[in-house]
């Protein structure tokens, strides 16, 4: 610990690159939402995230600092009042391109999918337990820019390694108690067992049908939605909007409101 904390003392040492900066006020939209306390907050966790990963461009990629930076932007941004050891087992990262395209075989519990294509699976991103993180860029830089979709492949897969902190992909992260435990399973259940409805009957909803494949998806499509459009979120689904917030003990919906408010003044 005392070893690891030194380690990071000296990586801040190192003021944050100014091309960085350039890099987040292009590609990472939730960075001007951010008070200037969070936005420092938030370079500091990016440049420790950078350095701490291992990084690996993948199909051709060369690895870039924007690559890296984007990434751990919205990385980043989940654990902004949490601590960063949550992201302990995270210590590859492995970036393609575009859309990997996998050997048919059964969708894993930790995998962003779209529609089957002849002799295999399209891949945005993979979460694996005792692995990498696997990402493609196009969606990672497409989601950073355009938050108002409501997809996003970084959300995604690190709210699966949340997830598996407790070494089971069930939809859950660590809690704080009982009590907290009880509410997140009330919460999430019902809002999982609404979705899969909606899903059924090809109803639209505030998250992706994706969600409904099973509950760990569940959690990590209302990741999406909860940091990209969380006034929607919100809007449509309050108790896991208010869930969401205390677990990750932010309020992106107030903190848009605020910067919309700022715009137009």
């Amino acid at each position: 610990m005392w070893l690891r904390e030194h380690r990071r003392k000296k990586i801040l040492e190192t003021p944050f690159p100014t091309e960085w900066l350039d890099m987040l006020r292009d590609n990472c939209a939730h960075y001007a939402q951010l008070t200037s306390v969070e936005q420092a907050a938030l370079r500091d966790l990016i440049q420790v995230f950078v350095a701490e990963k291992r990084w690996e461009g993948c199909g051709g990629l060369e690895m870039t600092d924007e690559i890296r930076v984007t990434i751990a932007a919205d990385a980043c941004l989940m654990i902004l009042a949490l601590p960063h050891d949550l992201y302990r087992k995270v210590d590859d990262i492995l970036v393609y391109p575009s859309t990997v395209v996998r050997p048919p075989r059964p969708i894993g519990f930790f995998e962003v999918t779209r529609s089957p294509l002849a002799g295999g699976i399209p891949i945005l991103g993979e979460a694996h337990g005792h692995g990498p993180i696997i990402l493609t860029w196009n969606a990672v830089r497409h989601g950073a820019r355009h938050p108002e979709h409501g997809h996003n492949v970084v959300f995604h897969e690190l709210a699966h390694a949340l997830d598996m902190l407790d070494h089971h992909a069930d939809g859950t992260p660590l809690l704080d108690g009982r009590a907290d435990y009880t509410r997140w399973a009330s919460v999430l259940n019902a809002s999982f067992i609404t979705l899969r409805e909606h899903a059924a009957r090809a109803e639209p909803s505030v998250l992706d049908a994706y969600g409904a494949t099973n509950e760990a998806e569940f959690f990590a499509v209302a990741t999406e939605a909860f940091f990209s459009i969380p006034v929607r979120l919100r809007s449509a689904e309050p108790e896991l909007y208010e869930v969401l917030a205390a677990f990750y003990r932010q309020d992106p919906a107030a903190r848009h409101a605020s910067s919309a408010t700022d715009a137009h003044a």
